[in-house]
Formats: structure tokens, C-alpha cells, sequence
């Protein structure tokens, strides 16, 4: 299993996710999946993917974005096929309650669990697409609100993450100029008093998980 797990964009040190590529010179096309932020108009939206897109081309690659929307009831072997064919799958932040939507409702969730079983593909993002990964999503409700869900799908949120970790990654802590920075300190805050495995992280940082091997760079 292959990640790269960034409390903020790309943060610092870039280079440790290509490095998780097989050959990042000749890795062909990636995808950018930036269903988080659904709940923006579509003049906001197409705004913030075209900084992603620009922000991960700077870096070489070559970006494209998978809308998960266009997999909504289909049948799954459409979204295997379609997150297959890339070796890098780069997730947005945004809201994590319309990610995790939008992840169930095109069955990218379980395409993408079965592609990491596989080591199949390097799972790159931040914020909310590192969030998402948690076991449970209780908690973030702090920062995130649950009712962009409806906004975005006419649906309710579901709290169930994809349990790819064992923890809750909070990011953006001590992270002044970042908005949502006081509130995730509460949100670590609370995790840490009540015993839920969590892992903080300031904007710049990221998880760099190869196999066995996790750290934070």
C-alpha cells in the first residue's frame, strides 16, 4: 500500500510522493478526484480543480479530473475501470461528509480499497481525502458540516469512512493563516481525551506510507 497523505496540497516535500511511482518521469496520466467540493457553484468548483490540475502539472505530471458524479448509478466495474488505468489517484480536500458521498455513490470506495490491497496505485491528497480514510468520521462534524450533503445530492451524510487506517488524520494544526485551524485543534483535542486514535498534522506535513513503512516528512 501506497500513500501520501497531506494535511495541506502538495506540502513540502512533494518529491516523496513521486517517489512512490514506479517510474514518475513515464507515469502517463493521473487523476485529480475533486467530488469534496461539490457543494460549491460550479464557477467555484471549476476554479478550485484548475489550481490542482496546475499545482500537480508543476510538478511533471500529467492531471486529469475523474468526476465521480459520472459514475452515480452505474454499475461498479465503470469506476474499477476507470481508476484502474491510473497510477496515481490525487484526492481534494473540501468536505469530507460530500467526499465520502460521492465515494459510495459511484463505488469508488470499494475500487479504491481493493486497488490499495493491491498496491495497485499510489492514493495522494489532502485534508478531507486524507480524512476520509478514517474508520469512523465522527468528530469532524466539528469543521465540516454534515448538511453539504444535501446541498450538493439532496441526500443525508453517512459517518462510516473507509477504514483504510486505523486512525483519524486531523489536519491544518498549528497551521496560522488556515482558517479552519482552531477548530481541528479542538477536534484533536477532544479525540485525544476521549482515546480516539487520531494523527495531527500542520499544514506543510505529510504521511508517507510504503508497505510497512509510515512516517511523517
Amino acid at each position: 500500500m501506497r500513500m501520501y497523505l497531506s494535511s495541506f496540497r502538495t506540502g513540502d516535500h512533494p518529491e516523496r510522493m513521486l517517489a512512490l511511482l514506479d517510474n514518475p518521469a513515464d507515469a502517463g496520466e493521473v487523476a485529480v478526484i475533486a467530488n469534496a467540493i461539490d457543494a460549491l457553484s460550479c464557477i467555484e468548483r471549476r476554479a478550485a480543480v484548475e489550481r490542482e490540475l496546475s499545482a500537480l502539472a508543476e510538478l511533471g505530471l500529467r492531471p486529469v479530473e475523474l468526476d465521480l458524479r459520472a459514475f452515480f448509478g452505474r454499475p461498479p466495474t465503470h469506476i474499477t475501470a476507470a481508476l484502474a488505468r491510473f497510477p496515481l489517484i490525487w484526492v481534494r480536500g473540501g468536505n469530507v461528509f460530500v467526499l465520502r458521498h460521492a465515494l459510495a455513490l459511484s463505488g469508488a470506495d470499494q475500487t479504491l480499497i481493493e486497488l490499495l490491497r493491491q498496491d495497485a496505485i499510489v492514493y495522494a491528497g489532502y485534508s478531507a481525502g486524507a480524512c476520509v480514510l478514517a474508520p469512523d468520521l465522527h468528530g469532524l462534524e466539528q469543521c465540516d458540516d454534515p448538511q453539504a450533503v444535501r446541498a450538493a445530492y439532496d441526500a443525508q451524510a453517512r459517518w462510516d469512512g473507509l477504514a483504510v487506517l486505523n486512525y483519524v488524520v486531523v489536519p491544518h494544526i498549528d497551521s496560522p493563516g488556515h482558517p479552519e485551524t482552531e477548530i481541528l485543534g479542538v477536534v484533536a483535542d477532544r479525540y485525544r481525551a476521549d482515546g480516539v486514535a487520531h494523527q495531527a498534522l500542520r499544514d506543510g506535513q505529510a504521511i508517507v506510507i510504503n508497505g510497512a513503512t509510515s512516517s511523517i516528512h
